[in-house]
């Protein structure tokens, strides 16, 4: 599975400047062939470093915080949790361009609950980081598993990757499924097509 730096480790590490980032744009437009003196490009890098702050802020963010509070009042509630269609935008980390899909998220309380938004914050967090889905699809699964300790995860995404649609092979309106099952979900097959029934119910 693809790892990402870590908070601690990412302190470590010397970080460019926003200038230097700018600069870096700047660059990029002149290897392309373009002008970044003319009048529409003159605050590409600025407008470009500030996209890319809030495009990748999910690697200033962690799943203890979002996952750190839980609900035991449940009734005695212990049957599957499903949050279905969390729609994302994430980045292809080979060329850098968009991933458009949503998630599906199943988990079997064990005592506890989360709130329903963070699951859907976790998914935003891990999709603004440079990702392939098959790594974020895990990266899901794992955080929600080793965080709240539920009986069992099970996540689905579903993606179009704009990096077959755009380039290379340019096959547009294809679907990337990928699945991560954990705990009793990864045990008992039974979970994983009730997981399925589910999510496929209604839609």
């Amino acid at each position: 599975m693809n790892k990402h730096i870590s908070d601690s480790q990412t302190s470590n590490v010397a970080r460019p400047t926003k200038a230097e980032a700018e600069a870096a744009v700047k660059t990029l437009l002149l290897w392309m062939g373009e002008d970044p003196s003319r009048e529409g490009l003159l605050e590409t890098p600025k407008r470009v470093a500030k996209a890319y702050k809030e495009l990748f802020s999910g690697y200033h963010q962690s799943p203890e915080e979002e996952l750190g509070t839980v609900f035991e009042e449940v009734a005695g509630y212990k049957d599957m949790v499903l949050i279905k269609d969390i729609k994302f935008f994430s980045h292809c980390e080979h060329h850098m361009v968009p991933i458009i899909g949503k998630a599906h998220i199943g988990y079997l309380p064990n005592g506890s609950v989360v709130g329903l938004s963070k699951i859907a914050r976790v998914v935003d967090m891990f999709a603004h980081r440079l990702q392939t889905q098959e790594s974020m699809t895990a990266q899901i699964a794992h955080s929600i598993q080793n965080i709240l300790k539920p009986l069992g995860v099970a996540v689905l995404i579903e993606a179009e990757h704009m990096c077959m649609a755009m380039r290379g092979i340019r096959k547009q309106g294809s679907t990337t499924l990928t699945t991560t099952f954990t705990g009793s979900f990864e045990q008992d097959v039974a979970n994983q097509v009730r997981f399925m029934t589910m999510l496929r119910s209604g839609s």
